[in-house]
């Protein structure tokens, strides 16, 4: 969850304040809103031997000099081509990437079954990307204002006879060029040629997508892919629709403090944001109330006590949220686990709480190599973090409530990427959230995803879904309720969670956060999920889901300065 507002939010770290990207740059981000993969990933999958056609430049207008951009096309208008920044010649493609859009700009061309390509282009700027949908892709962190030439090989399936090839830049890096972008290879062979040679495919290959005219996982979960995973414990009774928000009770920003005793009855879920580290690595939660010189109003702390007393008594849930935007918490060690588990307890019993809800963001929770199975996760972070609150249920028993607010990187984006890839080189924390929800599903109170301040995501239906409407709601929320195959994987399915588990994520107001939605758009997205009515584009496959159980949002704080819109359009929608 983010402290102050910002125009500016990554998909690798959604709600992130931009200044903070310069301390990852590490990391490969994994593109959230195009078919990255790793670059191995297309090459090497297939090898046989080319159709007798003559090879050649297969890409139109690859060196911009029409100047104009067809026969390529960007993405939500951010690609032009523009003079002044030609490598050779007068003409040079810049796209603009923004915080919501990569400025991925593509063009398809007819290929060779079986045959290999080089796909080879100069580009400079921050995060540019070259690569083929649904193979091989390249990148570099950045070229210093120069040019800087990538290439790569791709060679495409058996009976394939088009393929995409594209650049993109990173969310929130600003404007990319390139130039000079060239496809070599062999043209489409006539009737009668035909390979020279068979196909064969890797041990690995059935894991990873192989080249198409379009984004694609290996297989759709709708078609083949059931989840047939159970939970390994019986999930909380369902409840009433509830309404879950962020109290910023710890720190002030522009949407003013609010004393706990003024939070509407509309809230059931009261999130005291936030619990944070002594260190990333520590486990030690400490939870310091907002100081009066920073927050006018403040109440005392037996005041601040008695009033979430006085509001468990009309049957709210009072939690305490780790995390947040500052509050990076890493369990790399079992010292780590312990320490987390005494000073939360000693937070939830100091002030009388219901629960906690884990608000991991950032690099508190990533998958080290090799961890790709979601039920049996092997990395420190993530075995630590599921021991914890395990320990932490066993301690207060069947009434603890439990929440989490992962973003859509650390979950929906598991259904292409997840942790490092089975040839390395994703971002680790793709998914990342997968096996924590998995292995705790049974002691779950709630999910609720955010929605918000995300790059674009692939749905159920292997399209990108991008903010700003209700089918983005709908798209990733069905995911919850239908399961998918992790990374394609159709042997490792995410199991779905019930529909009262499941809450929608959203910004309060414009300025809580990138992805704001209009009270119009939000009815439209729970009209879609809860009776399958006004559905735009995507149709829940989940089916009608009356009992999802509401909405969560980014915060109660921002909800009151915006004249409680959120709020109040929830009531009058529940009734």
């Amino acid at each position: 969850m983010r402290r102050t507002p910002s125009a500016a939010a990554s998909a690798t770290d959604p709600g992130r304040r931009p200044a903070r990207r310069t301390r990852r740059t590490s990391l490969r981000p994994v593109a959230a809103g195009t078919a990255l993969a790793v670059a191995a990933a297309g090459a090497g999958l297939l090898v046989g031997l080319a159709p007798s056609a003559s090879a050649g430049e297969l890409l139109a207008n690859g060196g911009f000099e029409s100047g104009a951009l067809a026969p390529w096309s960007c993405t939500g208008g951010t690609g032009s081509v523009v003079p002044g920044q030609a490598r050779t010649g007068g003409y040079a493609l810049a796209g603009a990437a923004s915080a919501s859009d990569s400025a991925k700009c593509s063009q398809t061309v007819t290929v060779a079954p079986g045959t290999t390509y080089t796909l080879s282009a100069h580009v400079k700027g921050s995060y540019v990307y070259l690569g083929v949908d649904g193979g091989a892709s390249t990148w570099t962190p950045g070229t210093g204002g120069a040019y800087q030439k990538l290439t790569l090989s791709f060679t495409t399936a058996a009976g394939q006879t088009s393929a995409t090839v594209y650049t993109h830049g990173w969310y929130g890096q600003g404007t990319y060029y390139a130039d000079d972008v060239s496809l070599d290879g062999p043209g489409a062979p006539s009737p009668s040629a035909s390979p020279t040679a068979t196909m064969t495919s890797s041990p690995t290959a059935t894991a990873s997508p192989t080249a198409t005219a379009s984004p694609t996982v290996t297989s759709s979960p709708t078609a083949t892919a059931s989840p047939t995973a159970t939970a390994t414990s019986t999930p909380p009774p369902a409840g009433p629709h509830a309404l879950v928000g962020y109290l910023h009770a710890s720190f002030a920003n522009g949407a003013g403090y609010t004393r706990v005793a003024d939070v509407p009855d509309s809230w059931d879920f009261i999130d005291l944001s936030f619990g944070e580290p002594t260190s990333v690595t520590s486990g030690d939660i400490r939870f310091n109330r907002c100081p009066a010189t920073e927050c006018p109003g403040v109440e005392s702390d037996a005041d601040f006590k008695a009033a979430i007393a006085a509001k468990r008594a009309r049957g709210k849930k009072v939690l305490i949220s780790i995390g947040g935007q500052n509050g990076q918490v890493q369990l790399t060690t079992t010292a780590a686990r312990d320490a987390f588990v005494s000073s939360v307890s000693a937070i939830i019993d100091r002030w009388g709480l219901d629960g906690l809800d884990i608000d991991f963001e950032g690099h508190s929770l990533s998958l080290n190599t090799g961890d790709t199975d979601l039920r049996n996760p092997t990395t420190p972070v993530v075995v630590n973090l599921i021991s914890a609150l395990k320990t932490l249920k066993a301690r207060y028993g069947a009434g603890f409530v439990l929440t989490m607010a992962p973003e859509t990187f650390f979950v929906q984006l598991g259904y292409q990427y997840y942790g490092s890839g089975p040839w390395g080189g994703q971002d680790p924390r793709a998914g990342a959230y997968l096996p924590v929800i998995h292995a705790l599903r049974g002691d779950l109170t709630l999910l609720h995803v955010q929605d918000y301040n995300s790059g674009s995501i692939m749905g159920l239906d292997n399209q990108y879904h991008a903010m700003g409407g209700a089918d983005f709601h709908v798209a990733m929320t069905d995911m919850l309720l239908k399961g998918f195959p992790v990374a394609g994987n159709t042997a490792d399915v995410f199991p779905p969670l019930a529909a009262s588990q499941v809450a929608i994520g959203m910004p309060a107001t414009v300025n809580a956060g990138n992805g704001y939605v209009a009270p119009a758009e939000v009815n439209k997205a729970l009209d879609c999920l809860t009776r399958l009515a006004n559905c735009g584009d995507y149709v829940p496959r989940a089916g009608a889901q009356p009992g999802l159980r509401g909405l969560m949002t980014w915060s109660i704080n921002w909800d009151r300065y915006g004249g409680r819109e959120f709020s109040k359009n929830f009531d009058a929608y529940f009734g």
